[in-house]
């Protein structure tokens, strides 16, 4: 295992990448465009990354399970119903919309390389550190979960 697989928690990747966007945004001006810039779009993107994120969190609470696969102990359920038969990380696809939701408000086309980095780092040091945790705990179920659900969308 690499020295930071699932070292760095999640919300905190995000609030560094969100960081790193606005520090783009601040120190490159020239790459803001007005016309790119709005806030009802923003609103509308980052809205459905909440919704996306929820229905993540809920369905794993309603499994009795964690929402953190990379505490494999806590694991109890391979979740695959609700919105888990669409897409293996809900989660952090709502977290990616809220990326492009904070790219898109700040109106800044480098910023948004933020989600690009941000996908980036999830997919190398959470989302496959966690899937060889789950396949070692759920064996052919996860396996076969895999073949048929994407990773993203």
């Amino acid at each position: 295992m690499d020295a930071l697989e699932l070292v760095v928690p999640p919300p905190v990747v995000m609030l560094v990448v969100g960081m790193l966007m606005w520090l783009l945004f601040f120190l490159f001006p020239v790459f803001t465009v007005p016309w790119f810039g709005n806030l009802w779009v923003a609103i509308i993107i980052s809205m459905a990354g909440l919704v996306i994120g929820m229905l993540g969190v809920i369905t794993f609470h309603r499994a009795g399970t964690t929402s953190n696969p990379g505490k494999s102990a806590h694991v109890s359920v391979l979740v695959t119903s609700g919105i888990y038969r669409l897409t293996r990380n809900p989660m952090y696809i709502g977290v990616l919309f809220l990326l492009i939701a904070w790219g898109i408000y700040l109106g800044n086309i480098l910023a948004l390389i933020g989600a690009f980095i941000f996908v980036l780092y999830i997919n190398r040091y959470q989302i496959r550190p966690e899937e060889r945790l789950l396949e070692h705990q759920f064996g052919d179920a996860f396996v076969s979960y895999k073949a048929k659900v994407r990773r993203w969308i």
